[in-house]
């Protein structure tokens, strides 16, 4: 078979010597083969090129990009929506094909901004660094870098949550000096929880903060790297310019030694793809374009989920707070503030309290509550003592004299002695009641055993012996 490159090779050194066997001894090619091609070359035909096979999955090749970029789907739901489509086609070739997809290079257009339009940020893994204590930890940089001047703003973070990627956002404005129009995201975890394109859902703090600030959220597009092009070349030359080789004695020695880079090389610098120092352009372009900071400080709060108890109420920072008690069982989001306490369900706000100072403490709101259950320690003990006066009047003076010795856990005493009738008439407890209240006791293992030995038939006459046998039976 003749190759591209051996034609091209044979037709350069044939207009060159016009001679076969010279050819054939500078290539290491048969002479036959060289003949070959020259007889091609004379009869005035170009390098017939291969013809390009279609497959399968090239009628459906639109949609499955579609799929990729809007839904993110991977190889297997490629697949099996393929194939719940009526399309024959088994996995290894879906594989295969998404394969030659994702590593084909693709044209694109240059992003290029006006001043003050827009940032770009991203985080970026360094590798393990020493904090103030000597201690080992995983450690991030994170860059929001302005797309006009390619001015930059480093800072290393030990973690990627939405607080600390936001605070990493106010320190960057605020050595901007101002915001641009909008900031183009990466879709991490910390600021999108879904990566589409299309219908992002944003963190509800992320949003809240860039209301705050003024500017528009712009998430990059999943296989579109091009997208933060500019931030990606950001980590990388931060990472080959500042970490790499670099040594750190704690944390504040390598805060001080990025700030010192960042202000007197890596914006010092003519900068690689606009042939200008990014400090120069920004003062002289850009800054002036960048809309002011706000007066007000952005509240910052503090997000999570949490588990609703049966009890109808979350725990939060050592403290409980109540949710309608649809919601026992599910998992809720906090979003909680100095002040404030916000939960929500699936993005809506399901319920609000005033933070509370003291651990341990309940905050309660009574409509969370079925309504069978809304009532308060009057009328739960109201409803309990109709119940024992239906037993019989004994019943019912016993049940004052429990409230009376057991203010805070006599419920369950009174529970068990009306669960009694279930094997007793009434007018045996009653009768049971009576003889207990004659011995000053009120405990339900001691009626219960009074109804069941039926000593409530017995006089009231009473020695010491009998006395003892009732007050130490355990409850």
């Amino acid at each position: 078979m003749i190759g591209a490159a051996m034609f091209t090779t044979i037709k350069t050194l044939w207009d060159k010597y016009k001679n076969k066997s010279v050819i054939a001894e500078l290539t290491g090619h048969d002479w036959k083969t060289v003949s070959k091609v020259v007889r091609l070359i004379e009869s005035g035909i170009d390098y017939p090129e291969k013809k390009p096979h279609p497959r399968i999955l090239d009628l459906h090749k639109e949609r499955i990009i579609e799929w990729l970029e809007k839904e993110g789907l991977n190889g297997l739901k490629v697949f099996e929506r393929l194939r719940s489509e009526g399309v024959k086609v088994g996995y290894t070739t879906v594989k295969t094909y998404l394969a030659d997809i994702k590593k084909r290079d693709e044209i694109f257009i240059r992003i290029e901004t006006s001043p003050g339009e827009e940032a770009q940020v991203d985080f970026g893994y360094v590798g393990l660094t020493l904090d103030n204590n000597g201690k080992k930890r995983k450690t991030w940089v994170f860059n929001m870098r302005l797309s006009y001047s390619r001015l930059d703003y480093y800072q290393k973070v030990y973690d990627q949550r939405v607080e600390t990627f936001i605070q990493c956002h106010i320190n960057a404005l605020f050595y901007f000096g101002g915001i641009p129009e909008r900031v183009r995201i990466d879709n991490l975890k910390a600021a999108i929880l879904e990566a589409n394109f299309y219908e992002p859902v944003y963190q509800r703090l992320y949003s809240s903060f860039a209301s705050h600030y003024g500017f528009r959220i712009i998430p990059c597009r999943i296989y579109r790297p091009n997208d933060k092009a500019k931030v990606e070349s950001g980590i990388k030359y931060v990472k080959c310019n500042f970490f790499l080789g670099r040594t750190f004695s704690n944390s504040d020695d390598l805060d001080n030694q990025l700030r010192f880079w960042l202000d007197h090389t890596a914006n010092q610098r003519v900068h690689g793809t606009i042939r200008k120092v990014p400090k120069e352009v920004f003062e002289s372009e850009e800054k002036a374009k960048l809309k002011p900071l706000p007066i007000e400080e952005f509240r910052m709060s503090t997000v999570g989920s949490r588990k609703v108890y049966h009890d109808c109420h979350v725990f939060i920072d050592y403290s409980y707070y109540s949710v309608p008690f649809e919601y026992v069982g599910k998992t809720v989001d906090i979003d909680m503030t100095k002040e404030l306490v916000r939960i929500f369900y699936q993005g809506k706000e399901i319920a609000v309290h005033t933070r509370l100072n003291e651990r341990g403490r309940f905050q309660t709101n009574i409509s969370h509550y079925p309504k069978y259950k809304r009532f308060s320690d009057t009328e739960y003990q109201e409803r309990y003592q109709t119940k024992m006066a239906d037993i019989g009047p004994y019943t019912e003076q016993i049940f004052f004299m429990i409230i009376e010795k057991q203010p805070r856990d006599w419920s369950r005493t009174v529970q068990g002695i009306l669960s009694l009738v279930k094997s007793y008439p009434k007018e045996i407890v009653d009768l049971a009641c009576k003889r207990a209240i004659a011995f000053e006791v009120h405990q339900y293992q001691v009626i219960k055993r009074i109804c069941y030995n039926g000593s409530y038939n017995l006089p009231l006459e009473f020695n010491h012996e009998e006395i003892n046998d009732y007050e130490y039976v355990k409850v």
